[in-house]
């Protein structure tokens, strides 16, 4: 079975920092894609971060370039999203999903259309001004 866990959310005041962790079990392939979306209840999904995990090829939305990273723990199948100089605009819920991807070149493509199979259950974060 698996399982996507994300963790590290809370409220912020604007120009501060988030450590999201999204925690992946069960999935028995090696090679595959993994992203950050967040949401607001009403709004359009939007993807901010992904990486494939065959080669460590990163995306990263442009909303969040220059103050956000992406990264992956092999070890413990973690992967984190670091967010820096958050604003309120950033305040949504964020879900971690998880996607078969052939190559790096897939990942782009796949933060837009997917496949989304494998979803966590999500994490509040909220940037007060």
């Amino acid at each position: 079975q698996v399982q996507l866990v994300e963790s590290g959310g809370g409220s912020v005041q604007a120009g501060g920092s988030l450590r999201l962790s999204c925690r992946v079990s069960g999935y028995t392939s090696r090679d595959y894609c993994i992203g950050w979306f967040r949401q607001a209840s009403g709004k359009r999904r939007e993807g901010v971060a992904a990486i494939y995990t065959g080669g460590g090829a990163k995306y990263l939305d442009l909303p969040v370039q220059g103050r956000s990273t992406i990264s992956q723990d092999n070890a413990r199948n973690i992967f984190v999203f670091e967010i820096d100089s958050l604003k309120p605009e950033d305040t949504d819920m964020y879900y971690c999903a998880l996607g078969h991807c052939a190559s790096a070149l897939d990942l782009g493509p796949w933060v837009v259309r997917g496949p989304f199979p494998y979803w966590g259950q999500g994490t509040q974060v909220t940037v007060s001004s």
